[in-house]
């Protein structure tokens, strides 16, 4: 089958300005997207720019807007977004991040607000050493639903407030993240991400549109999470103040 591409192109020179370049392939109906994107780069234009890594939806690294959605190009396959011979298939970067070149954005301020909450085990050695830190299967099960973020970024790139509201809102991937150690039984690191997550520009910005858990490409329930470490908040400096 022909699929037809429209492929918002950029280059970062000066005055430069995105257009759309089209791109007519062959290509089967179970190919990927990200197969079409290597081979219009290899054999029709070197010069097309975009991530990629894994291309089995692990890495996140080919986040993408294709027909006005974030999705994976790995994850994308060619019967889901065209028809044989059109209309053409519109490919852009994703929103809300400067965009480098083509399909490829800063990703600098994405990733520091994922290092703002400390996404990482926050706890005392004191009375475990050589022990392990054991946790029922209840424990483990209250976040597992946030381990499978990939940080691909589509759920910050999708989010109204970041795009219209707050652009310096930490985002839903931020918080995705702390709510996994926020609901981890073994860590004792609240206080410590509170300044980022208890802030004008933390959690409390969410509008609960929902647009962060519609693009997740690992199905996380994001708003649910947001909205549960907005309680978390609330009930730990609620204990705080009755002390």
């Amino acid at each position: 089958m022909i699929v037809i591409l429209d492929v918002l192109r950029f280059r970062p020179e000066p005055a430069a300005r995105p257009s759309f370049q089209r791109f007519e392939v062959e290509a089967r109906p179970n190919d990927r997207l990200l197969d079409v994107l290597v081979d219009i780069q290899r054999r029709i234009d070197p010069t097309l720019v975009f991530r990629k890594s894994c291309g089995h939806g692990v890495c996140g690294s080919d986040a993408m807007v294709v027909n006005g959605r974030e999705r994976l190009a790995c994850k994308t396959l060619v019967k889901e977004i065209a028809v044989d011979g059109g209309p053409a298939v519109t490919v852009e970067p994703l929103r809300n991040l400067k965009v480098l070149r083509d399909l490829a954005v800063e990703q600098k301020p994405f990733f520091e607000r994922y290092r703002a909450v400390k996404p990482y085990l926050i706890a005392p050695d004191s009375g475990t050493a050589g022990r392990e830190r054991r946790q029922s299967p209840e424990e483990r099960s209250a976040y597992d639903d946030a381990t499978n973020c990939i940080l691909c970024a589509a759920c910050f790139s999708a989010c109204p407030v970041v795009g219209a509201v707050n652009a310096r809102f930490i985002g839903p991937a931020a918080i995705v993240q702390a709510s996994r150690f926020l609901e981890d039984s073994r860590d004792r690191g609240f206080g410590d991400r509170l300044a980022a997550l208890d802030h004008p520009d933390g959690v409390w910005p969410c509008e609960n549109r929902f647009e962060c858990t519609r693009v997740c490409p690992r199905g996380i329930k994001v708003t649910k999470l947001i909205n549960l470490t907005k309680r978390r908040i609330t009930e730990f400096k609620a204990r705080r103040t009755d002390r």
